[in-house]
């Protein structure tokens, strides 16, 4: 099931207008150039900004997500007729050169039995020798203690919605899971919409473990060089 935040229309058609530059992007268009990826599967693309980078230049991408309203948003983008977009979670074997996840994706993916259905599904859309890419933050760094309506309440015009005043709460912190509620209010209508979300912190000889036990090899754990020290970046390769 997807986030209220990713799958509500009103909710998803503002994540673009509402997130900062996504800067932190570039890393992962370059990483695509510096492995030569050609056919790319964007796990969780969410409303395709990502993907669109990708077809831009040249790459044939396949972008995956549940939530049909950021599906919705992504296909409704110019360009978006060069990305096949599948709504659901059954990732296609498509020989892909690299599948990637950014943002939040493999901290989204919190049971076990999902996680580790990904990494198959992943490997299995993959080349052998394909590359699998994700982002996890660092337990360590705790996050999420800037995760509260002081540090993020703000109050924003977007363009044909009007202004919105949203803020994030933390809800639960069990670690590993973390859970935080994004509170939105629509001035036009005082709507009021929230959605609960939940991110697990794993730690990097976990990911290692589970990369290598779903039939991959760890090539590379970089560190995200738009927040140094606070991400993991994994890079792994498709052994069959």
């Amino acid at each position: 099931m997807a986030d209220e935040a990713y799958d509500h229309p009103r909710l998803a058609a503002l994540y673009d207008p509402l997130t900062s530059s996504r800067d932190d992007l570039e890393v992962y268009v370059a990483i695509a150039a510096e492995v030569g990826a050609r056919r790319v599967l964007d796990i969780g693309c969410g409303t395709g900004t990502f993907a669109l980078m990708l077809a831009d230049r040249g790459a044939e991408v396949t972008g995956v997500d549940p939530a049909g309203a950021s599906i919705d948003v992504a296909r409704a983008k110019p360009g978006a007729d060069r990305v096949r977009w599948i709504h659901g979670i059954e990732l296609p074997a498509i020989e892909a050169d690299l599948a990637i996840m950014t943002g939040n994706v493999a901290q989204a993916i919190v049971e076990d039995d999902a996680w580790s259905m990904t990494l198959r599904g992943a490997r299995t859309a993959l080349r052998v020798g394909g590359h699998l890419v994700f982002e996890t933050r660092v337990p360590a760094r705790q996050a999420w203690l800037g995760w509260n309506r002081d540090a993020t309440h703000d109050v924003r015009h977007v363009d044909g919605v009007g202004t919105v005043e949203d803020w994030l709460d933390i809800v639960d912190v069990s670690l590993p899971l973390v859970t935080f509620r994004w509170t939105c209010v629509f001035e036009s209508d005082g709507q009021v919409l929230t959605s609960d979300s939940t991110l697990r912190f794993r730690e990097r000889d976990e990911v290692e473990a589970d990369l290598v036990a779903h039939g991959y090899r760890v090539t590379e754990v970089r560190d995200a060089p738009d927040r140094p020290g606070k991400e993991y970046v994994f890079l792994a390769r498709s052994m069959s």
